[in-house]
């Protein structure tokens, strides 16, 4: 073996592959013309990915900004039954004697508080009226109300109001909807 196989071989004991004779050199104005493509098509590149992570970075700020502003959205919903519990021990003892007047002054007055603490987090009651459309999105229905004096397809009962923390419901209002008058079987003849 001479000196100059030890050259051909690479460290992997591969031979060493020559390499590609160099094309007939261009001239500058092709070699200009093919920069410039390069360079266009690597500024291409570099504004894709600028783009990509400004898109990145505001879905980012978008996440953030509604984990903080419903983080409470769990917590809230389970304060909801406090909140009926109250309405419903107020509206328990409607003609009170003395003695139960000022308990029920108090239920009321932590009703209110707590009412004012959901206000100030973007908790608000979603208290559908008596005749207004019933809306799925803010509402369950959980019976027909026949022969209601509403229209059909409107509230004709509430049972129990819904709530939404800023624009998301937390629960659906609880109403009974008016059911449409069936029209009457005619006599056969």
């Amino acid at each position: 073996m001479n000196g100059d196989d030890a050259f051909d071989k690479t460290f992997d004991g591969e031979p060493a592959t020559a390499p590609e004779p160099a094309a007939p050199s261009a001239g500058p104005e092709e070699t200009v013309a093919r920069l410039e493509a390069e360079l266009a098509e690597t500024k291409d590149r570099l504004l894709r990915a600028l783009a990509e992570t400004e898109n990145q970075r505001q879905r980012h700020q978008r996440d953030r900004q509604e984990a903080q502003r419903y983080a409470a959205f769990e917590f809230a919903r389970e304060l909801l039954n406090v909140a009926d519990n109250l309405r419903r021990a107020i509206d328990a003892v409607p003609g009170a004697d003395s003695t139960a007047r000022g308990v029920i002054e108090g239920v009321a007055a932590t009703e209110r508080e707590l009412l004012a603490i959901f206000e100030r987090h973007g908790i608000k009651r979603v208290e559908p009226a008596l005749g207004e459309p019933f809306d799925h999105n803010r509402h369950e229905a959980m019976f027909e109300v026949p022969g209601s004096d509403q229209p059909p397809g409107t509230i004709a009962q509430v049972l129990q109001p819904g709530y939404v923390m800023h624009d998301r419901l937390l629960r659906p209002a609880l109403v009974g909807v008016a059911k449409a008058a069936t029209a009457e079987a005619s006599p056969a003849g």
